[in-house]
């Protein structure tokens, strides 16, 4: 989608097309629980013979895959739900395929959810350092509504990080051209 819009000059200002052009690879694992799944719903019934097909299977090891080319790693989670689990997860899944990598080491999760139901979206990152995802020691749980923290967090993050080279995970899954 990124490269599309890149491709035709739209989208300026679109994530999806920034993270194309920095090589930023963007995993959706609840896709099809959204009016968007709700389009290839219908795509692929009127198209059985062509159509878009989203493996989730596939972003889970890739995703994993990206998580052995980096070593240390930290996640920023806005909310919870699906998406969080999935990123902690391949801690899990990259050791049940036979690696020996270390848990997330940096963990922020900022949500409004709360913790007392049980849901995932409330689960704290203490619940994570269980299942040995996340290192606890230095995580932290933000109760906040994320519109309004997660831009501090980021202004800050420009500000007063030290530069470091880019990371073009992206570029571990591109199609090759043909020579």
């Amino acid at each position: 989608m990124g490269r599309y819009l890149a491709e035709r000059g739209l989208g300026e200002r679109s994530i999806v097309r920034a993270a194309y052009e920095e090589g930023v690879p963007l995993f959706v694992p609840a896709f099809s629980d959204s009016s968007a799944g709700f389009g290839l719903v219908y795509h692929q019934v009127k198209r059985p013979k062509a159509h878009v097909t989203i493996d989730s299977v596939a972003d889970f090891r890739e995703l994993t895959e990206i998580k052995l080319k980096a070593g240390t790693t930290g996640l920023v989670m806005l909310g919870g739900g699906v998406p969080k689990n999935f990123a902690q997860d391949i801690v899990v899944a990259a050791e049940v395929l036979g690696h020996r990598v270390e848990m997330h080491k940096y963990a922020i999760q900022i949500t409004v959810a709360d913790e007392r139901d049980g849901g995932l979206s409330g689960s704290t990152l203490s619940e994570a350092q269980s299942w040995g995802k996340v290192d606890a020691r230095l995580s932290q749980m933000v109760f906040a509504e994320a519109t309004l923290a997660f831009p501090l967090l980021a202004s800050y993050v420009w500000h007063r990080a030290p530069a470091r080279a880019k990371r073009r995970y992206a570029e571990l899954f591109r199609e090759k051209a043909p020579a």
